[in-house]
C-alpha cells in the first residue's frame, strides 16, 4: 500500500513500533500488557476482538484495489481439482480429465477479456479469481498471458494452500472470512463466471444469484459455462416447476459454451428495468 503525506501533525504509529523494539528490556516491558494494542498478535486475535478482524479484512482490500484504480472486475468461480490439459493423465477420475476442456476455456476468456481490459489502462474489467488451482489458476493464467494484471482472493484453509504464480503479487490477497472474501469478489463485480466445480464453486454461485434475485445486487451478465454440466449437476426446471423459483428467476443466469459466446453475452447484456 502506497504512503501518503499525512495531514496531521501526530506521530503516526509506525514510529512508535519501531521505536517499542528500543526500549530497554525489563519485566514491565516483558509483560504482554506492555504491547501496543495494534501491534499485539495476541491481543488481535482475541475472541472479543473479532468485529476488528472483520472491519480489517474489508478494509485491506478494498484501500489496496482503490489505490491501484481498480474500478470493475470480470469474477472467475470454478473447480480446484480441474487440471490443466498438460496435466490431465494426472486427474483422479476420467469425468475430472475431460473436465479440463474448462481449463482452457477460462484460460482463453481471460486473456481475451484481459486485452480489452488494457484498453481502460487495465482499470476496468480485471480478473479475479480465487487464487487457488484449478480453473482460478487458468483464470490468472489468461490475464498474465495478455500482459495484464489479474486479482487473486486466497483464504487460509485447514490443507496446504498458496497463491498461484500468475496472480498479480500487488494484488494477490489472504482472508480468514469466507463471508468478506465473499463480499470482495462481488463488490465491483461487472459479470460473473461460473465453470464446473464442487462445493465451492456451487456456494458461491448459488449466494451470488440469491443476492440478485433479491435485489440486494444489480443484475449483471451472470453465465454457466457448459449447459450438459450444469443441467445435469442441477434440475433447474424442476426448481421452478416445483414454485420454489419463479420461472423469472431461471432469467438470471444463462448458458454458454465458448469465451467468444461469453464475451458476446457480456456485451449484449441488457439491464432489466427496476
Amino acid at each position: 500500500m502506497k504512503d501518503e503525506p499525512r495531514s496531521h501533525p501526530f506521530r503516526d504509529s509506525t514510529q512508535d513500533i519501531e521505536a517499542a523494539h528500543r526500549i530497554p528490556d525489563t519485566p514491565q516491558t516483558r509483560a504482554p500488557a506492555y504491547r501496543l494494542a495494534f501491534a499485539d498478535p495476541d491481543f488481535m486475535t482475541r475472541e472479543e476482538l473479532r468485529p476488528v478482524r472483520l472491519q480489517l479484512e474489508l478494509l485491506k482490500p478494498q484501500l489496496v484495489m482503490d489505490e491501484r484504480g481498480i474500478e470493475s472486475t470480470i469474477v472467475l468461480f470454478g473447480g480446484a481439482r480441474i487440471p490443466a490439459p498438460e496435466h490431465k493423465s494426472l486427474a483422479k477420475t476420467p469425468m475430472l480429465a475431460d473436465l479440463t476442456r474448462y481449463y482452457d476455456e477460462a484460460r482463453r476468456f481471460s486473456r481475451m477479456m484481459t486485452e480489452r481490459s488494457m484498453e481502460s489502462y487495465g482499470k476496468q474489467n480485471v480478473i479475479v479469481t480465487g487464487g487457488g488451482p484449478g480453473v482460478m489458476e487458468a483464470g490468472n493464467r489468461g490475464a498474465a498471458e495478455a500482459g495484464g494484471q489479474s486479482i487473486g482472493l486466497n483464504i487460509v484453509l485447514p490443507h496446504e494452500q498458496a497463491p498461484n504464480r500468475y496472480v498479480t503479487p500487488d494484488l494477490s490477497f489472504n482472508f480468514h472470512y469466507f463471508a468478506i472474501r465473499k463480499m470482495h469478489f462481488l463488490m465491483r463485480a461487472a459479470a460473473v463466471c461460473i465453470f464446473p466445480g464442487g462445493f465451492g464453486t456451487l456456494d458461491e454461485m448459488f449466494e451470488s444469484l440469491t443476492l440478485i434475485q433479491t435485489k440486494r445486487m444489480k443484475p449483471i451478465p451472470f453465465l454457466l459455462f457448459g449447459r450438459g454440466w450444469w443441467e445435469t449437476v442441477i434440475n433447474w426446471g424442476h426448481l421452478a416447476e416445483a414454485g420454489v423459483i419463479s420461472p423469472e428467476d431461471l432469467k438470471l443466469f444463462q448458458f454458454v459454451e465458448t469465451a467468444e459466446e461469453a464475451l458476446a453475452a457480456i456485451d449484449a447484456f441488457v439491464t432489466p428495468c427496476p
